[in-house]
């Protein structure tokens, strides 16, 4: 004899099947989104630590998933360039966000303002919603819980003052 499950019992597991393939579903992040996040750490590392920007950047692409996964040419340029560029990306930071000095922010919060302010100043290939919004999810992704707003703020500003 077959025993058969309520309705109700049978919907729940329906239901749990289903969310649980979307979660696995998850798109996988873009070479550029990978390149940025590497880059970001190792800006993060330099300022912690004083890491090597070459062997930082190298160890932190390889645990994202190798130069097949990461776009090392993009990942190479943004770190160079925030190197190369610090003193003018911090400056228009913190013209941005008067309250809050640029050495009082939390290291990742700032290690991800620098990639994306550089992007939007100095770099010309991404529109600035992306820019922005790529700075947004990975400081949502990396940083404090209010890492996305302040993020948004001032990269808004900034973008907005660029135009």
């Amino acid at each position: 004899m077959q025993v058969r499950l309520p309705r109700e019992v049978e919907a729940v597991k329906h239901s749990r099947k289903s969310r649980r393939s979307k979660r696995n579903s998850a798109p996988m992040p873009s070479r550029r989104r990978l390149a940025r996040v590497a880059a970001m750490q190792a800006v993060f590392e330099i300022q912690v630590r004083a890491a090597d920007q070459d062997s930082s950047l190298s160890m932190n692409m390889q645990e994202l998933g190798g130069t097949t996964a990461v776009d090392t040419v993009f990942a190479k340029s943004l770190l160079a360039g925030v190197l190369k560029e610090s003193d003018t990306i911090r400056k228009a930071i913190e013209e941005n966000a008067p309250e809050w000095p640029i050495d009082r922010m939390d290291t990742i919060t700032r290690s991800i303002l620098l990639i994306g302010a550089y992007e939007l100043l100095c770099l010309k290939d991404a529109p600035p919603a992306v820019v922005m919004n790529e700075a947004i999810d990975i400081a949502k992704e990396y940083g404090t819980a209010e890492s996305g707003k302040f993020v948004n703020g001032v990269l808004n500003a900034l973008a907005h003052k660029k135009n």
